[in-house]
């Protein structure tokens, strides 16, 4: 029997036209019932889980701001302690980011607000201490309670939707009040999809029908540290966690040090914090735009490469602008719109371009786990290069952020080459060795291995 295969998205398994779906793997479904199926997650999940990101947002880049309120002389921060007290932030983030990651899994997505109860909690502390050294610890502690938290809230939005449609989502998502915040939220928190309450049994049924087909969330998985180990065997995680990297480490030098920047080139306390707003705010409509986009083409490196060299313009802007102009505070100023319009379109699609390709549910949370967490080792950098001796101009810290940009060109670039590679050869075995046995495609079940998979693009 002759094979027709297809492979309109990439990232899903190609199985033959001859075979029946089966009623747990179907590949046509009612449009209208997609659409009102999609438009109630939307309200259900999205507004919830960007409250919760806008605050951890807010939470995670309040020591930049506080820095040039006051907290430097106030902790005696000097030298390079302020940069301790940020990178230990992300030391926390990358022991706790996987075993906490694991807890979520087991224990479900209410969790979440206990995450932010705790590291509402450390945040209190944050403003209470009264030397460094307590800093240091409550950031330590602040980055152990939030290290599972993005990535626990993306695996959630992937649970619920297609690949398709998780990057337009995810781009959505991007103290006392965090606590009160976290409490009133534990009720709203929508369970895994096959506990969840607010679909009817019509609507929760297509929903399960569409991830499984699509390869998405497994609540059966069996949970392990010797499986996520094994997983993190895969050679496109840590490409994924390159990609990453090499763009975080920009954006988190924006966050933490864009204040001190801008009040180094003559900018009040103030109009520093102020002049950062209109920065986030192009970043984000720039990464929303250029994300639709991305789903509606269904592609990945592209758009990846686009926000990669965009933040090496701005890297590059910021390098070479001498201080002597009249002028160059603005231009140095433009150039962070270019840093962070670049890194926030390259952040998110590092993450779903890896986990999109990683099919296995309980694989996808390890995969987007893993990104997320070592890629925070980005965050080690920056606070270690942008050594304030140099400031306003920080050339170091810029060059290195270059240097990163330009590896995290070549690891997409080799990550776009060895998928396609290999979706040509499954797709010339396929033509030429039969891989249906008795109406199944042989090798189902091996997920993203599985010789009927083609990998995103």
């Amino acid at each position: 029997m002759a094979d027709t295969t297809s492979s309109a998205e990439k990232g899903v398994l190609v199985q033959s036209t001859s075979l029946s779906p089966s009623p747990t793997q179907p590949h046509t479904f009612d449009p209208t019932a997609e659409r009102r199926l999609l438009r109630k997650l939307d309200l259900r999940i999205l507004p919830i889980l960007w409250l919760l990101y806008l605050v951890n947002f807010i939470d995670r880049a309040n020591i930049g701001n506080a820095k040039i309120q006051g907290m430097e002389s106030a902790l005696a921060l000097k030298k390079q302690r302020f940069n301790i007290a940020v990178w230990v932030f992300n030391l926390g983030y990358l022991v706790a980011g996987i075993p906490l990651q694991i807890l979520f899994k087991h224990y479900g997505p209410k969790s979440l607000c206990v995450m932010m109860f705790c590291w509402g909690i450390t945040v209190i502390g944050c403003g209470l201490v009264k030397t460094w050294e307590q800093l240091v610890v409550c950031r330590l502690l602040e980055g152990i309670a939030e290290s599972a938290f993005i990535a626990g809230s993306a695996y959630l939005i992937g649970a619920y939707y297609r690949k398709r449609e998780f990057l337009d989502r995810i781009f959505i998502i991007e103290g006392c009040v965090t606590i009160s915040i976290s409490m009133a939220c534990l009720p709203f928190i929508p369970a895994f999809p096959e506990h969840c309450t607010f679909l009817s049994p019509e609507e929760k049924t297509l929903m399960l029908q569409r991830i499984q087909a699509d390869g998405g969330h497994v609540s059966s998985d069996e949970i392990s540290l010797s499986k996520a180990l094994h997983y993190l065997k895969d050679w496109k995680i840590w490409t994924g966690v390159i990609m990453n990297l090499a763009v975080t480490e920009a954006a988190n030098s924006l966050s933490n040090f864009q204040p001190t920047i801008l009040k180094g080139l003559g900018y009040t306390a103030t109009s520093a914090q102020i002049h950062t707003i209109p920065v986030y705010l192009v970043g984000a409509a720039f990464s929303v735009v250029l994300s639709h986009m991305s789903t509606r083409l269904d592609a990945r490196f592209p758009f990846y490469l686009l926000g990669a060299c965009v933040l090496a313009t701005g890297l590059v802007v910021e390098i070479t602008t001498p201080l002597h102009l009249h002028y160059s505070a603005k231009i140095r100023y433009m150039g962070m719109f270019f840093i962070a319009s670049g890194a926030y379109l390259a952040m998110p699609i590092s993450i779903i371009w890896t986990s999109i390709n990683c099919t296995n549910g309980y694989k996808r949370a390890v995969a987007i786990t893993a990104i997320i967490n070592f890629g925070t080792a980005g965050a080690f950098v920056s606070s270690n290069v942008f050594l304030f001796k140099e400031a306003p101009r920080f050339r170091t810290g810029f060059s290195v952020g270059l240097g990163l940009a330009c590896g995290g060109m070549v690891a997409a670039g080799v990550t776009w080459w060895a998928c396609r590679r290999e979706n040509t050869r499954r797709d010339k075995m396929m033509a030429t060795v039969g891989e249906i046995e008795g109406g199944e495609v042989q090798g189902f079940n091996e997920g993203d291995q599985a010789n009927g998979f083609r990998f995103a693009l």
